[in-house]
């Protein structure tokens, strides 16, 4: 399930971490950095394809943020109390995804699109 940057990530699951922030954050710099670089060495070249994988790079990280961080797991309480079922199964796709405290046998969960039968849980409960 995940990968050879699961030292970074492993926190992020076990919860060994005693700070503010955990090890997974530095996940930011390591796509931020290239971002970045594409961003600026594509618009001195009159904004060709760089910039645009690095914008790309930078909106992802910016739904990935705003998602992950701020909406699943509630570091800025916003939309705690959601009743969109869309929402909901989101969150509850990541809560499955974070039964597992090992690298191995983890559920993915996807990002923006989870499994459908996530979906059709809160759909059906929604009355839609």
């Amino acid at each position: 399930m995940h990968g050879f940057l699961w030292i970074l990530h492993r926190d992020h699951h076990d919860h060994s971490n005693k700070g503010v922030l955990e090890r997974n954050d530095y996940f930011f710099a390591i796509f931020a950095t290239p971002a970045i670089a594409l961003m600026y060495f594509g618009s001195l070249a009159g904004f060709d394809y760089r910039f645009y994988i690095g914008l790309g790079i930078s909106l992802y990280g910016m739904a990935y943020f705003l998602m992950h961080d701020i909406f699943i797991h509630q570091r800025i309480p916003l939309l705690k109390d959601t009743r969109n079922p869309y929402l909901l199964a989101i969150r509850r796709a990541h809560k499955q995804h974070h039964k597992h405290l090992g690298r191995l046998h983890g559920e993915c969960y996807g990002f923006l699109w989870v499994p459908v039968k996530y979906f059709r849980m809160y759909l059906k409960n929604s009355g839609k």
